[in-house]
């Protein structure tokens, strides 16, 4: 266990068989618990979208840079979670979320959403936007998982998309996917 992960009681962080590293429960954990603050700095919107941008391309160029960890807090302002005591950055994507991210008064706290047992990991739902699903690949292995890493509110929409002919093209694992 690493020493950031020894401060909370909730969880810890392992690998992951959804994506990389992952947040574990530590106990069984009760719905509607709170397990940990998305921790970061406080950047601006402009200063998110460079950041973000920035992150992207080097990982589009070097396949072991990480992930963007840049959470929307406010109209103004987001988190840039890139910092190592922020565990919650860990928590992967599921089309089946265990755990929600709530912010109350400009701090994201997580909340579970269900009973989650000792071992489980913890879920999120990362609800990127719809418009940019083709560079969000999904892995979660959700029965009702559409693919691509969108907010559940879309995943219905895109699911009519990706059967119908609304969609240019999509992107897959190992190839483009040219639709009519």
């Amino acid at each position: 266990m690493k020493k950031r992960d020894s401060k909370n009681k909730w969880v810890l962080v392992k690998d992951s068989g959804i994506h990389g590293r992952g947040v574990f429960a530590r106990r069984k954990i009760p719905a509607d618990t709170r397990i940990m603050e998305y921790l970061g700095e406080q950047i601006s919107k402009a200063e998110s979208t460079r950041r973000g941008n920035e992150q992207m391309d080097k990982a589009t160029q070097d396949k072991t840079v990480g992930a963007v960890y840049i959470f929307d807090l406010n109209e103004e302002w987001d988190i840039d979670g890139n910092v190592p005591e922020n565990i919650a950055r860990y928590a992967n994507h599921s089309c089946e979320e265990n755990c929600e991210a709530i912010n109350i008064d400009d701090r994201i706290f997580y909340y579970t959403s269900e009973n989650i047992r000792k071992g489980e990991e913890i879920l999120i739902d990362y609800g990127y936007a719809l418009e940019h699903f083709p560079d969000h690949l999904c892995r979660c292995g959700a029965k009702q998982c559409v693919g691509f890493i969108v907010a559940k509110d879309d995943r219905k929409k895109l699911k009519k998309m990706l059967n119908g002919k609304k969609a240019r093209s999509v992107v897959t694992k190992d190839k483009k996917i040219e639709a009519d």
